[in-house]
C-alpha cells in the first residue's frame, strides 16, 4: 500500500524574501523637486511665472492643498515669489548671495557654533576675499567701500552705528571679489561676529581707530588693484581683530547669537 503524502503545515510560513521599510516622498516633495530641478536648469527663466495653480493641479492630477505646498517648499528655499490679487501667481527667482546668508546663519544659530570658530573661519577666507576684490573691483565697488570708511569715521561714539559700519565694509570687500558664495557667506559671518561683539569693554576708542586706519589702508590697495598687498593687510587685519578679541572673551562671556 503506497505511503500517503505528508499532511500539508497549517498556518503562515515566513518566506525567505526580505522587504526593508520603504519610505514614499510626499506629493508636494515630488513636484516641488520636478519644479525646482526645472527652475535650476533654466526651463523656467527667472522674473517668469509658474502656471497657474489650477493649471498644474490639471496637468499633475495632485491636489490643490499638494501643490500648494510644493510651491510653498519652493518659497522657502527662494526659488520662488508668491504674489496675490489679479496679477499675482508663484514667479520664478534665482538664489542669490542672501540665500547662502541665511543657510549660513541658521547653520551658525542651531548648531551652535563656538565664536573663536568664526574668528578662525573669517581668518580663512577673508584674506583671499581681498584679493579677489583688488583684481575684479568696480568703481561702485569703490563708492560702497568708502561710504562704510566715512561712516566708521562719523559714528561719534555710538557702538551699534560703528558695529554696521565695520560689517557694511567687510560685505562690500566680499561683494567687490564677484564671487556670490563668499560674499553670501562673509555677509552671515560678518553679522554674527557683530552681534557677538557688542561690547563697549572691547570696542573702545582705540580699537575703533585702529580698525577705521586698516579698513582705509585695505581699500588703498583694492583701489590700486594690488592683490598681494590686499591678502597681507586682511591678514594682518582680521589676525589682529581675532587675537584682542579672544582676549576679551577669557573676562567676558561673548556668546553668539542663539547659543544662550
Amino acid at each position: 500500500m503506497p505511503e500517503a503524502a505528508p499532511a500539508r503545515r497549517s498556518g503562515n510560513r515566513q518566506s525567505a524574501i526580505q522587504l526593508a521599510p520603504m519610505e514614499v516622498p510626499k506629493s508636494s516633495d515630488v513636484l516641488a523637486g520636478e519644479l525646482r530641478e526645472r527652475i535650476l536648469n533654466g526651463e523656467f527663466a527667472e522674473g517668469s511665472a509658474l502656471p497657474p495653480e489650477r493649471e498644474i493641479v490639471v496637468q499633475t492630477q495632485m491636489s490643490r492643498a499638494t501643490v500648494r505646498e510644493a510651491l510653498r517648499i519652493l518659497e522657502v528655499q527662494g526659488l520662488v515669489r508668491i504674489k496675490t490679487g489679479r496679477a499675482g501667481g508663484a514667479f520664478v527667482q534665482r538664489p542669490g548671495k542672501e540665500s547662502v546668508a541665511g543657510s549660513v546663519s541658521l547653520l551658525i544659530r542651531g548648531q551652535q557654533i563656538r565664536f573663536s570658530s568664526l574668528l578662525e573661519t573669517r581668518e580663512a577666507i577673508e584674506p583671499y576675499c581681498a584679493k579677489l576684490a583688488a583684481v575684479n573691483r568696480t568703481d561702485d565697488d569703490l563708492v560702497a567701500l568708502e561710504a562704510a570708511n566715512a561712516a566708521l569715521d562719523e559714528v561719534n561714539g555710538n557702538l551699534a552705528a560703528f558695529l554696521q559700519a565695520n560689517v557694511d565694509w567687510h560685505v562690500a570687500v566680499a561683494t567687490a571679489s564677484r564671487n556670490e558664495l563668499l560674499a553670501g557667506f562673509m555677509a552671515s559671518l560678518s553679522r554674527a561676529i557683530y552681534t557677538a561683539t557688542e561690547n563697549e569693554r572691547f570696542v573702545d576708542a582705540e580699537v575703533r581707530r585702529l580698525t577705521a586706519r586698516a579698513h582705509r589702508s585695505i581699500t588703498k590697495a583694492i583701489r590700486a588693484q594690488d592683490p598681494d598687498a590686499a591678502v597681507r593687510r586682511m591678514n594682518r587685519h582680521v589676525h589682529s581683530y581675532a587675537a584682542a578679541v579672544l582676549k576679551i572673551e577669557e573676562r567676558t562671556e561673548i556668546a553668539v547669537p542663539g547659543s544662550e
